[in-house]
């Protein structure tokens, strides 16, 4: 097999690269902020549930995670394990990254001063007001640089959706060097992943500057 009809076949797989990449962020993101709200709720056994829940989902590996939402189901109710296994992927690495994005949101809520709260009610803003207006954008701010951290981990982390055996890039390279008895497989999936992780920090990095107070 020739390097450049490798780099097609794998091409094919890196589009299913991409498809959990962005389907994780598109979920994670916003549920990662319901889960931070949770965790700093007042009622104290709300908290303490979400506490919990987020020490289980980043004290256990993601692998293990993707095996029991793919196939936990089977197993524990006999539902027919999905044909698609996007589904399962995208909702275990979002429930994964969630719990992950929701520490980082709550570093950079409490991180606030409490004489900003102060100042907007004194203003007339109402709670949602004084949050959506001028605590979270201050806090993306802040936040940036960790979830730009979390983004990168994600590109890589999207190769272990081989082990249940959705043909995404990394297990089409996998097989690829299987059948080939060569390294060069592993090469070009590393390349793949290099250069998608240079584009991810450009823009992210374009961001932070652009949301930088000094610019």
């Amino acid at each position: 097999m020739t390097l450049t009809t490798m780099i097609l076949k794998m091409g094919d797989g890196f589009g299913k690269t991409c498809a959990i990449f962005f389907l994780t962020l598109l979920f994670s993101l916003p549920l990662g902020m319901v889960v931070a709200l949770l965790r700093m709720s007042k009622n104290r056994l709300i908290s303490a549930l979400t506490r919990a829940v987020i020490s289980v989902l980043r004290g256990t590996p993601l692998m293990l995670q993707l095996l029991a939402v793919t196939y936990g189901p089977y197993y524990l109710f006999g539902i027919s394990v999905s044909r698609n296994k996007l589904i399962p992927v995208v909702v275990a690495f979002s429930i994964n990254y969630a719990a992950y994005f929701a520490e980082i949101y709550r570093g950079g809520i409490e991180s606030m001063p409490v004489g900003q709260y102060e100042a907007a009610q004194v203003l007339g803003y109402t709670k949602f007001q004084t949050f959506m207006r001028i605590i979270l954008p201050q806090v993306i701010k802040r936040i940036l640089p960790s979830v730009t951290n979390e983004v990168v981990t994600l590109v890589k982390d999207t190769s272990m959706a081989f082990t249940v055996s959705y043909q995404e890039m990394f297990t089409i390279g996998k097989q690829i060097a299987n059948s080939q008895t060569s390294f060069v497989p592993f090469l070009v999936a590393g390349a793949f992943y290099y250069v998608f992780n240079l584009l991810v920090d450009f823009i992210m990095g374009r961001a932070e500057k652009h949301l930088s107070y000094y610019r």
